[in-house]
């Protein structure tokens, strides 16, 4: 297993792309990356000519944003952080073993899925290997009405990179790796009515949902090759610092820090991931709810650590800046994410200029990023980190 040297894997050509909301997509653009239905299956391929009628199913499958070409951004590589060979096996064995819990008790006896989902850490270790300044990118755009499997594998990505920022070594990334991969293993148990339900919850199906934690556990605890930290993951990651998360109402060091990782990871993926009865908020977005618990639900130092680690301005967004100037994200720093370069495409008069030029935030301090185009209503209001 190679934990020394961090990679992105791309075919490192160049691409031109922009990220654009659905809702302001035209005839006539020009899809620059893939799209994927719920079963990774290609919808539509980059280059394919949008009508009016693909944008339409678009919007009706649950995608909130799609890269589309522009000759603007055509230095943009935007990176991957596992092969898509490795990607694919990972979903395929997820839903193998996933969808063949459901005909078991959680009181079985065993059911002998340790070995395989090991292997499948292994390959996801391999691909993301050690490296410190690894970064979170929002993975699923282009990607129909996410499901439990596609959850499951980005709430594991995530972790891990967050796991490799807090210096684990190899043993607890793959502590950690298993637990977040199967951290809501216990939903197989949940009635498919209330588990797919496409609005709110009864307090009684709520009480339902919940018991997924407990079932989950139990399903791991005494599984060969499982270790028994990551079964506590199934069972804490719906925990929070201030005793307000369940099933046990646990409080701060009563949390293990694995759970309290990936409970920050799952809130995050539900949160910006594409829904058919919901858009997906922008990772600022959704950076800004979760900074809304700081210290009663999550602990500070761990925000912090986790807002260190996310690209909240996806590479390809245009962004509004304070100077009034109207841009794209064209590249990421990797100590400082939050802080991103951008391709000036609009003076502050909204004319388009003839010659494009980057502004690099982390260096450039005055200038900020006071909205984004297409953003969602934020609760919170545009959140600026320096």
């Amino acid at each position: 297993m190679q934990l020394g040297g961090f990679r992105y894997h791309n075919n490192r050509e160049r691409i031109k792309l922009r990220l654009v909301p659905v809702t302001l997509l035209r005839a006539g653009m020009k899809l620059g990356k893939k799209i994927y239905n719920e079963n990774g299956m290609v919808l539509l391929s980059e280059g394919v000519e949008l009508t009016s009628r693909l944008i339409e199913r678009l919007g009706q499958v649950g995608i909130g944003y799609v890269y589309i070409e522009d000759a603007v951004t055509e230095d943009i590589v935007i990176p991957e952080m596992i092969h898509e060979q490795t990607r694919q096996m990972a979903l395929q064995e997820i839903k193998k073993q996933f969808q063949g819990l459901s005909s078991y008790s959680v009181d079985h006896k065993h059911q002998y899925f340790g070995k395989s989902f090991y292997k499948v850490m292994e390959s996801i270790l391999d691909d993301i290997g050690g490296r410190q300044d690894a970064i979170i990118m929002l993975m699923d755009i282009g990607a129909a009405d996410q499901d439990l499997y596609h959850h499951s594998l980005n709430v594991c990505l995530y972790s891990l990179v967050l796991g490799i920022s807090n210096g684990y070594n190899n043993n607890q990334l793959m502590e950690l790796g298993i637990g977040s991969l199967l951290h809501d293993i216990g939903k197989m148990k949940i009635s498919p009515q209330v588990l797919y339900k496409p609005g709110k919850l009864t307090d009684e199906e709520y009480e339902h949902m919940k018991t997924h934690t407990v079932n989950g556990y139990k399903l791991l605890k005494d599984e060969p090759g499982i270790p028994l930290l990551s079964a506590h993951c199934a069972l804490q990651h719906h925990e929070r610092i201030d005793g307000s998360g369940y099933p046990n109402g646990w409080k701060k060091d009563q949390i293990h820090e694995y759970a309290k990782w990936i409970g920050l990871a799952d809130s995050y993926d539900a949160m910006t991931a594409s829904r058919i009865y919901k858009q997906p908020l922008l990772p600022y977005e959704a950076m800004e709810v979760l900074y809304a618990g700081a210290g009663t639900l999550y602990e500070q130092r761990m925000l912090e650590a986790f807002r260190d680690c996310v690209a909240i301005y996806p590479l390809g967004l245009s962004v509004m800046l304070n100077t009034g100037e109207e841009g794209v994200v064209v590249r990421i720093h990797s100590k400082i994410p939050q802080r991103p370069v951008i391709r000036i495409v609009r003076d502050r008069d909204g004319q388009e200029l003839k010659a494009p030029y980057d502004v690099d935030l982390s260096v450039s301090l005055s200038v900020m990023i006071t909205n984004t185009l297409g953003a969602t209503a934020s609760p919170f209001g545009a959140m600026h980190v320096d």
